[in-house]
């Protein structure tokens, strides 16, 4: 396959990135007012879910292209990060998604103790989140029954853990884990709910919750592409088929979606008509994740995925795609929430991301932080 329309966007990206960190100043993106990123830190607190992803990109960048400057701005935003691990103030099962991106990936990008500790300790915290009884990590610390299916991506932290300690706890967390979101958040059509509800004491499973999509059995886009993506990259670390069977079925069922909305993903499945939302960061996660279950899948269902990942790439960046060096955030058109209007297609930092390790994977240069 031609790849130089990946090759021209990955050199637009790493322009604007340089662009967009030069007027942070340090600070760290999440969604830009009017055009320009301010410090979610600030406005959000340290302890933000998705605060990782302005480092993970900047060092997906810098594995690319060697820029020392998107070096040096990843490690200052790591220090902000590691802010929230010493204050301890609402540390939850999101610490994946924000050490794996920044100290994990700064390990293994340069072998750096600090880096490795730091990790470490992030695994350590998500490790005790564990349900006993019920086999689930615990999401919120407000809702002690709840987990939720954007966890598959946070339970990456507990394989690398295990593959650096050669301590098998920690994987072992995170495989019945994976099999209790199966259970309870993968229905058999292939869609997912969002938030799965147990009884904290004895673990029995309640009901699902509706979370970030329109209702509880509904099908947010989003979790549809976290569920792609993790049970993909667990399959990876367990070679467990059951997995692979999982993430096919999501994968199939995002895939007869696509055509509805043109290859941009509705923000929901099963919404109604209207409002008509659509998604672009579940595009760019979901584009990752087919590219990972590419990698294992049957021949012919490999070129079904790898094809839909260009699809949802192509497509998104033709009607969303912001290259001014004026203003920020790339990939327009991403929904925070269903039932949030103020956050209807928006740029978000993690669609960027996404868009992205996607790019990198095509060319087979993106830096494996999972």
């Amino acid at each position: 396959m031609d790849n130089d329309w990946v090759t021209a966007w990955l050199e637009k990206m790493t322009t604007k990135v340089a662009a967009e960190s030069k007027r942070l100043a340090g600070a760290t993106p999440y969604m830009p007012y009017d055009g320009h990123y301010s410090d979610v830190v600030a406005e959000r607190g340290a302890d933000w879910w998705a605060n990782g992803f302005w480092s993970g990109l900047l060092w997906q960048l810098f594995h690319y292209t060697k820029q020392p400057s998107f070096k040096q701005t990843a490690l200052l935003q790591e220090k902000r990060l590691d802010k929230a691990l010493y204050e301890f103030k609402d540390i939850h099962h999101d610490v994946g998604f924000m050490w794996l991106l920044t100290s994990v990936a700064h390990y293994r990008l340069t072998g750096d103790q600090q880096a490795y500790r730091t990790g470490l300790h992030a695994a350590n915290l998500l490790a005790g989140r564990f349900n006993i009884t019920g086999n689930f990590l615990v999401a919120w610390n407000d809702h002690p029954g709840w987990c939720i299916i954007d966890s598959m991506m946070n339970v990456q932290l507990l394989y690398w853990a295990s593959a650096e300690t050669a301590d098998p706890r920690f994987a072992k967390i995170a495989t019945r884990h994976a099999q209790t979101i199966a259970q309870y958040l993968v229905r058999t059509d292939g869609s997912v709910g969002h938030i799965a509800s147990f009884d904290a004491a004895s673990g029995a499973f309640i009901e699902q919750l509706a979370g970030q999509g329109a209702s509880a059995d509904s099908a947010w886009s989003r979790g549809q592409a976290w569920a792609i993506y993790g049970f993909a990259l667990t399959y990876r670390h367990t070679k467990l088929p059951e997995f692979l069977v999982v993430a096919q079925r999501v994968a199939d069922y995002f895939i007869s979606q696509m055509g509805r909305s043109n290859d941009v993903p509705l923000a929901d499945f099963r919404a109604p008509a209207l409002p008509n939302l659509h998604d672009t960061s579940a595009a760019m996660i979901a584009a990752c994740g087919l590219l990972e279950l590419a990698n294992w899948a049957p021949t012919a269902a490999s070129s079904t995925y790898h094809q839909a990942a260009v699809q949802l790439l192509q497509a998104s960046e033709a009607r969303y795609a912001d290259w001014s060096l004026m203003e920020d955030g790339v990939i327009g058109g991403g929904t925070e929430a269903y039932h949030r209007p103020a956050t209807y297609e928006v740029p978000l930092i993690y669609s960027d991301y996404f868009f992205t390790e996607a790019l990198l994977r095509l060319q087979g240069q993106a830096l494996f932080v999972w």
